[in-house]
Formats: structure tokens, C-alpha cells, sequence
């Protein structure tokens, strides 16, 4: 059910590119940067906090990463919106131009931080009132998720590369939302693969030196070079480079065809 809620929240998002001028190879290359080439934790190490502390276990790990996609899902959309129509002066729909003149982009950090703030503890009532068994496992960490540094650096990040490229897809809606739901995954997958290696090295016999928290930065350590795997990987790059190939073979063909000389069609058999 999760995994569907997320596919169908993802598809949305794809759906609305077409409207902000964004294609669909985009958004896979969005999503595909933010999951696995840019991971929150791996490459940016973002979110080590509860990353370290609640991957003991899987069940646990998985309840807060569902936790942590919510939340990113929700937030940096809001936060996208409120820099772009009301922080930034020259995309504000304040409308007069003493607001266009002034600049509010200092309200970025308390203004982030509350839309997270708000969004984290709609989320606790909803957790105790669901699920007493997680919210007593996540303990203090669930309210601080307010101040998790993966939500507020997501946020933050997006801000930034979308002003610093209006016309790049970091500075659309759509974008915005894309961002936030496969950060949040690739976080979640994060802190799910470390909790799985960590409950099956509870059974190994590991040394002395290394046990409790050696083990686990060992083991980041190494998943962390194993994303560096997919760095390479640019899909919109591959669908420009196609496309590019396309439009030039469909070129030579007409410049062939052009210069080609007209010549009479041979007869028909039997016609004289």
C-alpha cells in the first residue's frame, strides 16, 4: 500500500511536467540523482543523527523512513513555493513594487523551519494515534525530525540550485515534488539497508575493537563507495544525446534525398 501511494504520488508529479515544460526524462534523471547519486546520507551525510541511532532494526528503520518521506514530501514542495511567490523579489506575488524591491530572502531558515516544525508534529499526533508500538520505539527522535538536517538541507538545496538555474527543473513545482519524495526515499533506503547488515551482524562474531558503533561506520563506509557507483549515471544527458542523433540522421537523409538525382522509373515488365 505504501509503495503504491508512493508510485502514485510520484506519477503525478511526472504528469505535471508537461505544463512547466520539463519532459519526462528529466524527472527519471531527478529522481535517479536524488536516490541514489546524490543520497542524502551516502553523498551528502545528511540525516546521520537518527541514521546511526534507529537502524538497530529493520521494522523500526522502515517506520521512520516512511516518517522522513512524509514529511519531505510534504515540506520542501511548501518551502519551494513560499521562496519562489514570496521570498524571492523578482518572482513574488505581492504584486506592488515596494515588495518586488525588497528582498526576503533571510526569512528562508525561520520560514523552512516552521513549515517543518508544523509538519513534524501533525505527524507525531498521527503516529500516536496509529501506531502506539513505533511511536514508543522512535521515542525523542520522532519529534526531531523537526530538525533533522536531511529535511531542512533538501529544502535548502532545491532553493538554491532552482535560484541559481530559474529555468532548470529544480525550479518548478512539479520539480520541487519529485525532489522531495525520491530524497526521502533514498534516505529511507538508507537507513533500511543499514539496519538489515546490522541485524545480521548481531549474529556474526565480530571483533572485539570493532563492535557497536565500529562496525557501523565500517559498513556505511563501504555503502557509501557503493553508491558512488552510480555517479555516472545522466539519463537526461543520454535522452539529449539521442534525440540529438535522431534529428541529425533525419538531416543526412534529407540532404541525401535532395542531391539524389531525379532518374525515370524503369518500365513495368511486359510493357513495351
Amino acid at each position: 500500500m505504501k509503495t503504491s501511494l508512493f508510485v502514485l504520488a510520484l506519477l503525478a508529479s511526472l504528469s505535471g511536467s508537461a505544463a512547466e515544460g520539463h519532459g519526462l526524462a528529466e524527472h527519471f534523471n531527478l529522481a535517479i540523482e536524488s536516490i541514489f547519486v546524490n543520497n542524502m546520507v551516502f553523498a551528502v551525510f545528511l540525516g546521520m543523527c537518527s541514521y546511526l541511532a534507529l537502524s538497530k532494526k529493520v521494522d523500526i528503520a522502515l517506520g521512520l523512513g516512511v516518517a522522513v518521506v512524509f514529511v519531505m514530501a510534504i515540506t520542501i514542495p511548501a518551502c519551494y513555493l513560499i521562496s519562489a511567490y514570496f521570498l524571492r523579489p523578482e518572482t513574488s506575488l505581492l504584486g506592488s513594487e515596494a515588495s518586488k524591491a525588497s528582498d526576503l530572502t533571510f526569512l528562508t531558515f525561520i520560514s523552512f523551519i516552521a513549515v517543518i516544525a508544523a509538519v513534524v508534529q501533525l505527524l507525531e499526533m498521527a503516529i500516536e494515534k496509529m501506531s502506539t508500538k513505533l511511536y514508543n520505539a522512535l521515542g525523542v527522535f520522532l519529534p526531531l525530525i523537526a530538525v533533522n538536517c536531511a529535511i531542512l538541507g533538501g529544502a535548502l538545496l532545491l532553493n538554491d540550485k532552482g535560484a541559481a538555474d530559474p529555468s532548470s527543473i529544480y525550479n518548478s513545482f512539479w520539480g520541487s515534488v519529485n525532489y522531495g519524495l525520491t530524497s526521502g526515499l533514498g534516505w529511507m533506503i538508507a537507513i533500511v539497508a543499514l539496519a538489515g547488515a546490522r541485524e545480521k551482524m548481531s549474529y556474526s562474531n565480530v571483533p572485539a575493537g570493532l563492535r557497536g558503533l565500529g562496525i557501523t561506520f565500517a559498513t556505511t563506509g563501504l555503502m557509501a563507495m557503493a553508491f558512488m557507483g552510480f555517479g555516472g549515471i545522466n539519463l537526461g544527458k543520454l535522452s539529449k544525446q539521442a534525440s540529438d542523433a535522431q534529428k541529425h540522421q533525419a538531416a543526412q537523409k534529407a540532404k541525401a534525398d535532395k542531391a539524389a538525382p531525379n532518374l525515370p522509373s524503369a518500365p513495368a515488365p511486359g510493357n513495351k
